[in-house]
């Protein structure tokens, strides 16, 4: 685990100047350079971002950690993206999931939690999850955009994380989607085919809709409920 008191504010500041100017791969080489193998990961999705990440890592450091954490209700084309970056990148994907499984879920809590209470879904199948992961590193890599949502308008570079008590690095920070996309098609990166469909942002198969013109990016997630995040970051 990394040491709280190594990560001052003022060393934060100090790595955030340093690194504001900087391309996304840059700033995971400094990251790859500053946790050893083992020690640092990246958080996948497999969304447009996440494999973006994906590619440069595999240049970098080969063999890095690329965890995803799989609700067992990810969309088929997810899986589908999994299977094509495993077999492209010299990565090592790990599975983490929640300690229940769906029908142990629904024993508990009813049957189709996340149309009941999304917040307490999300908890028992992605933020516990999350914390057990982490829990292994010292370090954590995201593919958050200021751009994204208003909720990550001031996302910096590299902050150290409260919630899970490791540091948290966003190399695509300053990115614009139209960064991701230029990068993506220009390296012939697999991606999800969803966001071929109009999902700009991709999670379970039951909390997620396409977005129709006009809306706002994250609008198709948790559209009934008035929810845009999952409880990951923040």
């Amino acid at each position: 685990m990394a040491n709280v008191k190594e990560w001052t504010a003022a060393k934060l500041q100090a790595v955030n100047a340093d690194l504001a100017e900087k391309t996304p791969a840059d700033i995971l080489c400094w990251a790859l350079n500053a946790f050893g193998q083992g020690e640092i990961a990246l958080a996948c999705s497999f969304g447009a971002e996440d494999v973006a990440l994906v590619d440069m890592i595999a240049q970098i450091r080969p063999g890095t950690h690329v965890f995803y954490l799989d609700t067992d209700v990810l969309f088929p084309e997810t899986y589908q993206t999994r299977d094509r970056i495993a077999a492209r990148y010299d990565v090592h994907i790990v599975r983490v999931s929640p300690l229940l499984t769906l029908e142990q879920q629904a024993t508990r809590h009813g049957d189709a939690l996340w149309s009941q209470d999304p917040d307490q879904c999300c908890s028992l199948r992605k933020v516990e999850p999350l914390r057990r992961v982490l829990g292994n590193y010292r370090a954590w890599i995201t593919g958050i955009r200021r751009e994204q949502a208003p909720t990550r308008a001031n996302a910096p570079v590299v902050s150290w994380d409260e919630k899970f008590a490791l540091v948290k690095i966003n190399p695509l920070a300053a990115w614009t989607t139209r960064d991701v996309w230029q990068y993506i098609h220009t390296r012939d990166v697999p991606y999800n085919p969803l966001h071929d469909q109009n999902y700009p942002s991709i999670g379970c198969r039951h909390c997620t809709r396409p977005v129709a013109a006009g809306e706002d990016p994250r609008a198709g997630r948790w559209s009934q409920f008035g929810k845009t995040e999952c409880g990951l970051h923040k």
